[in-house]
């Protein structure tokens, strides 16, 4: 019975372990805030819980981010400017079975808000 038990928790975290989202790689991401749409690119770098790596600001600049995962839970946010004014944005958001994200993204200090969707960039088969 102990043997079974103890494949049973070793087989129960082994699924769960494996259910976990690796959020590695480059993502395309699509915001709408406020009723203005775009489109940028993030290399994110997933170290266990810890989200880092850079998304592209509209004007090309690799803009550092920090963030966290927590189960299929994300939050990431950069630092930016808009007409000369700092800003920071920030994404919350899940990881779907299929491995996209979505959730919501908030522009502080302007108090704006919106939602976003991304889905990982898959490497070129060659």
């Amino acid at each position: 019975m102990k043997k079974l038990l103890a494949i049973a928790i070793v087989l129960f975290a082994s699924s769960a372990f494996a259910a976990a989202p690796n959020l590695t790689g480059k993502w395309t991401v699509h915001q709408s805030i406020a009723g203005n749409d775009a489109d940028s690119e993030c290399n994110l770098i997933q170290t266990d819980s810890t989200l880092a790596g850079t998304c592209k600001s509209q004007d090309g600049k690799d803009l550092p981010i920090k963030g966290s995962v927590d189960g299929s839970k994300v939050k990431w946010q950069f630092d930016s400017e808009y007409n000369g004014t700092p800003l920071t944005i920030k994404f919350t958001g899940t990881v779907d079975d299929s491995g996209k994200m979505s959730g919501s993204v908030d522009v502080d200090p302007f108090g704006v808000s919106g939602d976003f969707n991304a889905a990982q960039v898959k490497p070129d088969a060659k």
